[in-house]
């Protein structure tokens, strides 16, 4: 309420936005500045004016980092959304590390090394992150791009010497991993651990590899440090696994070559939504997730004829369920990134797929990973069929996102328009507050107490300044436009 009051000043103010940004900033009212600026579209600000309202949003940025990183990184977050400026998004990437919301510094460096070629703060510093997550190849192709005469070239030369190292070490590692894989027909495994065989009596579970850590409870897989490794679950079904995913075919029926092959198809394209996810949101699935092959009988027999005719997966059990898992189509990679989101959602709502329906309006989950599958696929906002839908959907066949906070789109009468419905919804709330600000309300909801009476409607009044009905309208605006 406070924000939205701020903003009517604003806009009622004489100045304009520049010269209030200006203002503000110059009497560090650093609050009233982020007030001022914490929502509604960076683009209704006139262009001109937009570096500095940014610049603005840093000075506060800078002034807070020691003292409040939360608001800093908020104002960081908001100054890029004016102008995407080298001090925006280095004050941004600083604040997210702060937070510890690394997939968002990491999101800020990029970009900065991309718009900034000359300047070598960013890529000495995302290969910092990246040495710190381990990731040797990613941190030697960043410390490469250190221009060679600016001042962070001395130090990106001697993290290079030990990142090369590394990369050695770990290429060492996966061509050993490999060469077992090869002679023994199962998953790779470390020098000096021995591979158990499925009548194993020793007290641990068959096929276990390189243990690390539980995936879920009653699971034998663990997640191996160095590439893939063979196992078994509970159900008894062979698994491949690695640090992101574990993937197993509903039955095992196929030899052990056609499973080889295929897996490592259906692991390029997991690798490839993971990337997609984390790219866009700035947020990935934290845990491995579990991905279930089925042929389309398998399916059909497990979910029914109508789910096996117009879902291409599900994710159902804190797994993502692919349908028809034979050829690896483009609708099937795409089926791939929205089931992921879908499991990165439940991450961060606490692990479990019903945690996420339970807390989360059914709209703004399925409108999520329908909304990444069309940026996935290219699509922009609806289709000109779903337009034509949406013109006959009044009066009692209106679909509305109230009828969808406890209905899936799929029970509507019609579920293309309802998923489209929802996507656009979310389309909306990204195109306005970004990804940050949503990712936000996400966990703000799925950690509100069971006591709290509903949770989501009041986080999208304090961050979007919004109730359903008025994004409603949105989306009815977003319908009409071509």
């Amino acid at each position: 309420m406070r924000s939205l009051f701020v903003a009517l000043l604003l806009a009622a103010s004489p100045q304009t936005p520049a010269q209030k940004a200006k203002e503000l900033s110059g009497q560090k009212s650093w609050e009233e500045l982020y007030l001022a600026f914490a929502s509604g579209d960076a683009k209704a600000v006139p262009e001109e004016q937009r570096a500095t309202v940014s610049g603005a949003l840093v000075k506060g940025c800078q002034a807070l980092m020691k003292d409040d990183t939360v608001m800093a990184y908020s104002m960081g977050e908001r100054a890029v959304l004016f102008e995407e400026s080298a001090p925006a998004l280095r004050c941004l990437a600083s604040a997210a590390r702060l937070t510890e919301q690394r997939a968002a510094a990491e999101s800020a460096l990029v970009k900065g090394v991309t718009r900034f070629p000359k300047d070598g703060s960013f890529p000495l510093e995302l290969g910092k992150l990246l040495l710190e997550e381990q990731d040797f190849v990613g941190a030697q192709a960043a410390l490469e791009k250190v221009p060679p005469r600016v001042k962070e070239s001395a130090e990106a030369k001697k993290l290079l010497q030990q990142t090369r190292q590394q990369t050695l070490q770990e290429d060492a590692a996966r061509s050993e991993a490999a060469r077992i894989e090869k002679s023994l027909g199962g998953g790779p495994r470390r020098r000096g651990q021995a591979v158990l065989p499925a009548n194993s009596s020793s007290g641990e579970e068959a096929s276990v590899v390189s243990l690390r850590g539980d995936l879920q409870p009653g699971m034998s897989i663990r997640t191996p440090a160095v590439g893939f490794e063979s196992g078994l679950d509970r159900f008894g079904r062979r698994t491949r696994a690695n640090n992101r995913f574990v993937v197993s075919y509903f039955a095992n029926g196929r030899d052990f070559a056609q499973r080889t092959d295929y897996e490592g198809k259906v692991v390029e394209i997991l690798d490839e939504a993971y990337h997609f996810t984390r790219n866009f949101l700035g947020v990935a699935r934290e845990t491995p997730v579990s991905v279930v092959l089925y042929t389309a009988p398998e399916f059909r027999a497990e979910y029914g004829v109508m789910a096996s005719e117009s879902a291409a997966g599900i994710y159902f059990s804190d797994a993502i369920r692919i349908n028809n898992a034979v050829e690896l189509t483009k609708q099937t990679r795409a089926t791939l990134v929205h089931e992921y989101v879908h499991a990165t959602v439940a991450d961060l709502c606490g692990g479990g797929n019903r945690d996420a329906e339970l807390k989360l309006p059914f709209w703004l989950n399925e409108g999520l990973a329908e909304h990444m599958e069309e940026r996935y696929l290219g699509v922009e906002g609806p289709t000109q069929d779903m337009r034509s839908h949406m013109k006959v959907a009044s009066g009692p066949k209106k679909i509305s996102l109230r009828d969808m906070i406890d209905r899936a789109p799929m029970s509507m009468w019609n579920p293309s328009l309802a998923y489209s419905i929802s996507a656009v919804a979310v389309r909306e709330m990204l195109r306005q507050e970004g990804t940050h600000r949503l990712v936000t309300l996400i966990r703000e909801v799925c950690s509100a107490p069971p006591t709290q009476k509903d949770p989501f409607t009041e986080a999208l009044r304090t961050h979007y300044g919004k109730t359903m009905e008025d994004l409603d309208a949105e989306v009815e605006s977003a319908f009409k436009k071509r």
